[in-house]
């Protein structure tokens, strides 16, 4: 089959052009050779996963765009460790034994390929090629914090590990992106019986009920306690929910729950 000579803007693709770019992305998603398994999101024409495949003993490619199997199964028809999948990789049920991620994923489609790897048990870290404005937002890189990333900080660390100027892609998109790091952390920052009051303190300080996260947080717990929490946590009373960094928050729970 032909090349396709168009991309679709259904899927949100725009393919990595810049080899520097991608051999970037490679090392930093498997920085240490022979990973075990690899899952590619969106493995497009085959540039990054070209690169992933001396770095890992499996790599399973998922590929939604129908157009582009036959190019990416005769790429790599003989490097038997690496199988290409045609579907959507949403579709895919986690594996059960130790893995990770990585792609240049479609950028209307982050948000619930993020969800994916959060929720699957035995994900060590994904690396995501995302819009930049969206990996800022997630590691705090504006200096505010978003939900997502407060609750799941006990068990994994977000970081932004590098950008990729638009022109870097084919078509050129209109934002620039950036390399999103997120590792599944070796101990919990939380112990499992302190999990379940995590979220519900957070969840509520997010709420903006009361007008402040103070406010919020009163309607939970005597205000004695929540002055001790800002207290220990070196927080002002008119700090904003987004302006809390994650290890502040620990702070707040072990006073007001733990």
């Amino acid at each position: 089959m032909a090349r396709p000579s168009r991309v679709s803007r259904a899927l949100s693709q725009n393919f990595l052009a810049d080899r520097a770019a991608a051999a970037r992305l490679a090392a930093v998603a498997v920085p240490h050779p022979q990973a075990p398994l690899l899952l590619e999101v969106g493995a497009g024409k085959g540039a990054l996963t070209e690169l992933l495949a001396p770095r890992c003993r499996r790599l399973l490619a998922y590929e939604i765009d129908e157009r582009l199997l036959p190019e990416l199964d005769a790429r790599f028809s003989r490097t038997p460790h690496v199988r290409v999948i045609g579907g959507d990789f949403l579709a895919a049920r986690p594996p059960g034994t130790a893995f990770s991620v990585a792609g240049n994923v479609p950028f209307s489609r982050t948000a619930a390929i993020v969800d994916w790897c959060l929720r699957a048990p035995a994900l060590t870290e994904a690396t995501l090629l995302t819009q930049l404005e969206y990996a800022r937002k997630r590691t705090g890189d504006y200096g505010r914090w978003t939900l997502l990333t407060v609750l799941s900080w006990p068990r994994y660390e977000w970081r932004l590990v590098g950008r990729v100027g638009r022109r870097g892609f084919r078509p050129v998109p209109r934002v620039d992106a950036g390399i999103l790091r997120i590792e599944r952390r070796r101990a919990p920052l939380l112990a499992p019986e302190a999990l379940p009051g995590w979220r519900p303190l957070v969840e509520l300080g997010f709420s903006g009920v009361g007008g402040s996260l103070h406010a919020s947080l009163c309607r939970a717990h005597p205000r004695r306690r929540v002055d001790a929490g800002f207290r220990a946590a070196g927080l002002d009373r008119g700090v904003l929910v987004g302006e809390v960094a994650p290890e502040r928050w620990l702070r707040l729970h072990e006073v007001l729950v733990a």
